[in-house]
Order: C-alpha cells, then sequence, then structure tokens
C-alpha cells in the first residue's frame, strides 16, 4: 500500500528475488510517486529526476499499479487477505507533527505539510493559501523549512517555469511576502538541512539570505560534528561566509536565525509575532534557555518540526512515535506477536528521517524478513490477476493504472508544452481520474 518510493523500492527488491512473484501498488491518489509529486519543494527538478528509476520499475510486467483506491475506504484488511499473501503498508508520513506552545491554534499559524501540499496541487487541500502577510516565521531549520522558506520569499514568476499549477501560481503572485525569518532552536553545526538545499536559498536574484554574526558559535560538542562529517562542514562554512558578507539589496530577505527557541505565537484573534527564547550551547551540542526573550514582528508562523505518519485502519500504531510497531519490518500487534502477513516500510515504518534513498535499506530489510517468512504466509483465497480488479469494479471503485498514469503523465506535458514547461500539474481528483481512465 502506498506508490512512493518505499513502496516502489520494497516492489522493486521483491521483483528481482528469486521468489515466484506477482506485485501489485496501491495508491491512494490517482498518480504514482507519492512524496516525489506531493511533498518535494517544485523547484527540485534534481530530485525530481528519481522518478526516472521509479519509472522503470512500475515499467516491469510483474509490477501493476493501482490508483486511487484508498485503503479503510475502499478496501480493508480483510479484502487484501483475500487476495494477497502478504500485505506491505509504505504509506510515508504527510501530518505535521505537533508543537506544543501557547498560540499555535491562532489563524495565521500553519503547519508546514499542508502548505507543502498546497503548492504541490495535492488533490485533498484547498485551492486557495492565504498570503496576506508581509513578515513570516519558519520554525524548524530541516529540508522542508527551507522548501517553505525558498517558496514563500521566492517571486511567483521565478516558479512558473515548474510545474505548479495556475491556482498555485496566482496565489503566489498575489503574495504580500518581504521577509521571511527561519528559526532554529540550536546552532549552525546542529542544522539538520543539506550543503546544497541551503545553497540553493542564495540563487534567486530576489532574495537576499542573510545570517547574524552573532549567531555563530560552536561548543566542543558543535566542533566534533563538524569534524565527524563533511555535510555538516560544508553547512557550517556556508553560514560563516553568509555571516560575514556586506548584504545586498534584492527586494526580498530571507533570514536565518539560530539559538532562538519558539516559546509562543502572539496574538488575540489571529497571529500578529512570535515571542523566542535566546538560547546557549552547554559544551556538548545542546542548549539551554538563556532567559532572555525576543518578540518578531510576524504575522503568520509556519511550523516546519516534523512529519508525522497516520494511523491506519486495523494497524497498531504507535503514537508517540508516529509508526507502526514493527521488528524488521514485521508489524507487531499489541502484545509484541508478529501480525501474519503485515509488513511495513519508509517512514511508516522508521518515522520520517533521512532521505529519500534512506528508504531502501528500509526496503530491503523488510522484503529480507518477507521472504523468510514465505513458507508461514496463508495462501489468498483469490490468487487470479483479475480477482481483484473485479472485486473493486464491483465496489464502484474507480482505480487507475500504470498506463492510465501514462495518458495523464502525456496530459500534462501537453498542458505545459505552450508555456514552454515541461508540465502542468492537474490537481484536481475528477479530472485525474477522467484523464487516466481515458
Amino acid at each position: 500500500m502506498g506508490a512512493g518510493p518505499a513502496g516502489i523500492y520494497a516492489a522493486d527488491i521483491l521483483d528481482k528475488s528469486d521468489a515466484d512473484v506477482s506485485i501489485d501498488i496501491f495508491e491512494r491518489m490517482p498518480a504514482p510517486f507519492g512524496l516525489i509529486r506531493y511533498g518535494v519543494a517544485p523547484d527540485h527538478p534534481r530530485i525530481k529526476g528519481i522518478v526516472t528509476a521509479l519509472h522503470k520499475v512500475l515499467d516491469r510486467p510483474g509490477i501493476r499499479l493501482l490508483g486511487n483506491v484508498d485503503y479503510g475506504t475502499d478496501i480493508k484488511l480483510d479484502d487484501l487477505r483475500e487476495f494477497y499473501d502478504a500485505v506491505i503498508f509504505a504509506t510515508g508520513a504527510m501530518s505535521d507533527r505537533a508543537l506544543n506552545i501557547p498560540g499555535v491554534d491562532l489563524p495565521g499559524s500553519y503547519g508546514a505539510a499542508d502548505f507543502v501540499s498546497w503548492y504541490d496541487g495535492h488533490p485533498d487541500v484547498p485551492r486557495t493559501w492565504p498570503l496576506e502577510a508581509t513578515s513570516v516565521a519558519v520554525l524548524g531549520v530541516g529540508n522542508v523549512a527551507l522548501d517553505v522558506a525558498r517558496v514563500l520569499a521566492k517571486t511567483a514568476d521565478e516558479l512558473l517555469t515548474t510545474d505548479i499549477p495556475p491556482n498555485v501560481y496566482e496565489g503566489l503572485k498575489s503574495s504580500k511576502v518581504t521577509d521571511v525569518h527561519v528559526f532554529g532552536r540550536r546552532g549552525p553545526a546542529q542544522a539538520k538541512f543539506t550543503p546544497l538545499e541551503l545553497r540553493e536559498l542564495d540563487h534567486s536574484p530576489n532574495v537576499e539570505v542573510i545570517v547574524y554574526p552573532e549567531d555563530i558559535e560552536f561548543d566542543d560538542g558543535s566542533i566534533a560534528a563538524i569534524r565527524a562529517s563533511k555535510q555538516v562542514d560544508m553547512v557550517v562554512k556556508t553560514l560563516q561566509e553568509w555571516a560575514i558578507r556586506d548584504q545586498g539589496d534584492r527586494p526580498k530577505r530571507l533570514h536565518l536565525h539560530f539559538f532562538h527557541s519558539p516559546t509562543e505565537i502572539l496574538g488575540d484573534d489571529r497571529v500578529t509575532g512570535l515571542r523566542t527564547e535566546r538560547t546557549e550551547l552547554t559544551g556538548d551540542g545542546n542548549v539551554r534557555g538563556t532567559g532572555e526573550f525576543h518578540d518578531w514582528d510576524v504575522q503568520a508562523v509556519y511550523r516546519a518540526v516534523g512529519y508525522l505518519s497516520s494511523e491506519l485502519p486495523e494497524i497498531p500504531f504507535d503514537h508517540d512515535s508516529g509508526t507502526v510497531p514493527n521488528e524488521g519490518g514485521r508489524v507487531l500487534d499489541i502484545d509484541g506477536d508478529q501480525v501474519p502477513g503485515v509488513y511495513v516500510t519508509g517512514w511508516i515504518k522508521r518515522g520520517p528521517v533521512g532521505l529519500i534513498g534512506h528508504t531502501k535499506g528500509d526496503a530491503a530489510e523488510t522484503i529480507r524478513n518477507l521472504l523468510a517468512d514465505a513458507d508461514q504466509l496463508t495462501a489468498p483465497k483469490q490468487a487470479d490477476p483479475d480477482a481483484i480488479t473485479s472485486f473493486l469494479a464491483d465496489r464502484g471503485v474507480p482505480f487507475t493504472t500504470w498506463e492510465g498514469w501514462g495518458k495523464l503523465d502525456a496530459h500534462e506535458r501537453a498542458l505545459g508544452e505552450p508555456q514552454g514547461r515541461e508540465r502542468v500539474k492537474v490537481v484536481e481528483r475528477d479530472e485525474m481520474v477522467r484523464v487516466s481512465r481515458g
């Protein structure tokens, strides 16, 4: 269940094994590729190039895509057991992790995941986004935080070369944002973004990236982290260079703040500011509060403090970690016993950490254990490949296929061609289904 990178990598590894298998990949969206289509910023065509490799996997005759099928609504676990020896859940993480500070529920306080879904044209979110603020705060220093900050700071015309849908372009065109403030609780050496993601901030001719010299501090733990990781070293050197350079005159500004821990979102009936506490290093790379507070004049706050997986019907779930309890991908019940024939991989298995490529290791472990269990798996009552499609058709589920994706892909490319763009993404689910089903 899930046609994002995690699910496709699992299918790839299983298909290449010595086992005699046929694989169906179910996807809730009418289109495949999950996080790549609906979680990666539109100005990241390089990362979206991963689609080329995933496309080759879905092209194989032993792997079938069944899209626009929602687990828990269109099909249940008992239904799946009727047709398959085993089920692997690779449903990812698309919700925002909670941030428990006062004011977090005020209008103007947003989860980053919701904003990402909007600008990526997810069919299940509203078509408009409020962009009246001139100064906004982004909480977090991971890659998602930088994606959100970059999209907020760039002009709409800069993004018009990407696949953003017309509604997103019009929304960004009306944006009043002039200043974006990104806040990290710890220091430059503890930032979670990659060097490439960081440097991309400075590529816009319209956005001035500002780092403050007083935020460039290191303790023994920070120095050890820099020496231990080339990536950390590259991030720190870039931030140091930006902190000492002269500020330019680009029309928009993206401020990177370190050692500021959010304590309260200010406002009565909507966001009017953000309060942070200045922190200091404790010697081991961690920080403590200093009791010194700053109030920032912002009219919107975006929380990019992590993604969270959603609970799946009939599947055990650990609400603290936001994962399905498992041992090497084998799903465990409340008593710690293995649930027969049910497995997980990707972020639903280990939490939303690491880059897309890290899901390959997860998939390899899960498939290795699934194959080790093969002799104990219960054979399905309806093994005919046509049985599941007949079942879905009888239920009135307008499922899409890999061939249907080819039609939608061609349609989106045709929409982009007159504008000199690779594609224009279709947003409406009904239209996606209509085009896919021909």
